[in-house]
C-alpha cells in the first residue's frame, strides 16, 4: 500500500511545477510582489518613522490665538479614520473578545496566506498583507459612515447641540449651502476606498470633484500593511473584496474621481511621521484653497497629529487614544509665522476638537 508519504511525493513536483507555470504566465505581477516583499523586509528592517527628535511646545508661538486681530490663520480639517483593513481583521483584536481571538489567530493567518498566495498565482496586483484593504467588516463600517451623512443635518441636530456639529456634517454632505472643501487622502488603498464609499453620494452629485490622494498622509509604522500597492501615478485598483461589494461601484469611482497625479510611490525608507505630518500642515495651507479639509487617513498618523500638534500640557484623549474605524473628527489648525525661526508653526486648537462621528478607544 502506497504510503500518504509517497502519495505527497509524488505530488509535489506537478505542483511546483504549475507553481512556476502560473509565476511565468504573470511574471509581471510576481515580479511586483517580490520588490514589495523585499522593499516590506528593508521596511521593517531599517525604517524609523516612528521615531523623529522631540519638537517645541507648539503652545510658545501661539500666545494670543483667540484674538482676531493676531497672524493666526486658521483651517478646519476633518480626520476621518479608515474602515478596519484585512491586517486589522487577522492582527488586531478589534471588537471581538481576547479569548475568541486567539482562538481564531492561527486559522486566520493559515488563510490570509492562502488568499495570499492565490493571489500572487493569479496574477492580481493585490495583497491581504501589503497595503491591506478594507475587509467585509470594514466595508459594513464605511456604510454606517455613508448612512450617517445621508442624514438630515436639520433633523440630525436639534437646538440642543452644537451648531458646529452640524455645520460639519453639511460640509461632509457638501450642501449647497456649505462652504467649500475639499477631499484628501491617504495612498493606501484602505483610506482611499473609505473616501470612495463614505462619500458616494457626494461624488456623485459632483462628478467633477475628485477625492485628491496625498502621499503624506502614508501611515507612520514599519509594517507592511503601510505600504503602497499602487504604482506611481496610478489609477487604484479595487481589491477583491472590493470588486464583489454590490452597493459602490469602487471602479468607476477609482477611476475616475481619485486624483494619483501627486502619487510618487512609497515613502522614502529614510523619512520619518513628523516629516510627513508636517508637509500636510504646509500643504494645507499654501496649496489648498478651500478652508475645510476632510482627510482620509490613519489611527496612528491621526494620534501622532495630535500628540505633536496640541500642547503639551493639553490632556486630551485624542493623544492617547485612536479614532475608531470610520469615526470622524473636526477641528481648527493654527499657522502662524515664527519670525526669530524663520519658518511656519502649527498647533491644533484643543478647544475646536469636536466628534462628528463614532469617537475615540
Amino acid at each position: 500500500m502506497t504510503s500518504i508519504s509517497q502519495i505527497a511525493k509524488h505530488l509535489l513536483r506537478p505542483f511546483i511545477l504549475t507553481v512556476i507555470c502560473f509565476l511565468i504566465f504573470n511574471f509581471s505581477a510576481a515580479l511586483h510582489k517580490l520588490k514589495l516583499t523585499i522593499q516590506g523586509i528593508a521596511y521593517l528592517i531599517f525604517c524609523k518613522d516612528k521615531s523623529w527628535p522631540k519638537q517645541s511646545d507648539p503652545k510658545i508661538f501661539f500666545q494670543n490665538i483667540k484674538d482676531q486681530n493676531s497672524n493666526v490663520v486658521k483651517k478646519t480639517i476633518i480626520f476621518v479614520r479608515h474602515g478596519e483593513s484585512t491586517w486589522n481583521d487577522t492582527f488586531n483584536k478589534g471588537h471581538r473578545s481576547l479569548g475568541i481571538f486567539v482562538l481564531g489567530f492561527l486559522p486566520g493567518l493559515i488563510k490570509a496566506c492562502i488568499y495570499e498566495f492565490y493571489l500572487v498565482l493569479a496574477g492580481k496586483i493585490d495583497s491581504w498583507f501589503y497595503d491591506s484593504p478594507l475587509s467585509l467588516l470594514g466595508l459594513e463600517q464605511v456604510q454606517s459612515l455613508a448612512s450617517f451623512m445621508k442624514q438630515s443635518p436639520n433633523r440630525l441636530f436639534t437646538k440642543n447641540r452644537d451648531p458646529a456639529e452640524k455645520l460639519i456634517l453639511e460640509i461632509l454632505r457638501k450642501d449647497p449651502s456649505a462652504p467649500d472643501s475639499i477631499l484628501v487622502s491617504s495612498s493606501l488603498r484602505r483610506a482611499i476606498s473609505t473616501m470612495a464609499a463614505s462619500f458616494q453620494d457626494r461624488l456623485l452629485k459632483n462628478p467633477n470633484e475628485s477625492i485628491v490622494v496625498l502621499p503624506c498622509l502614508q501611515e507612520i509604522s514599519r509594517n507592511p500593511d503601510t505600504l503602497s500597492i499602487t504604482p506611481p501615478k496610478t489609477n487604484v485598483t479595487p481589491s477583491w473584496i472590493e470588486a464583489a461589494y454590490p452597493d459602490v461601484d469602487f471602479k468607476a469611482i477609482f477611476a475616475t474621481q481619485v486624483d494619483m497625479n501627486l502619487h510618487f510611490g512609497n515613502k522614502p525608507i529614510d523619512t520619518n511621521g513628523y516629516k510627513r505630518m508636517k508637509e500636510f500642515c504646509t500643504f494645507a495651507f499654501n496649496s489648498i484653497d478651500e478652508e475645510f479639509i476632510i482627510v482620509g487617513g490613519h489611527s496612528i498618523w491621526f494620534r501622532s497629529f495630535f500628540k505633536e500638534f496640541l500642547p503639551r500640557d493639553s490632556n486630551h484623549v485624542s493623544k492617547k487614544k485612536k479614532v475608531v474605524n470610520c469615526g470622524a473628527v473636526s477641528f481648527s489648525l493654527c499657522k502662524i509665522y515664527d519670525d526669530n525661526g524663520g519658518t511656519d508653526r502649527f498647533m491644533v486648537d484643543e478647544d475646536s476638537i469636536r466628534v462628528v462621528y463614532g469617537g475615540f478607544q
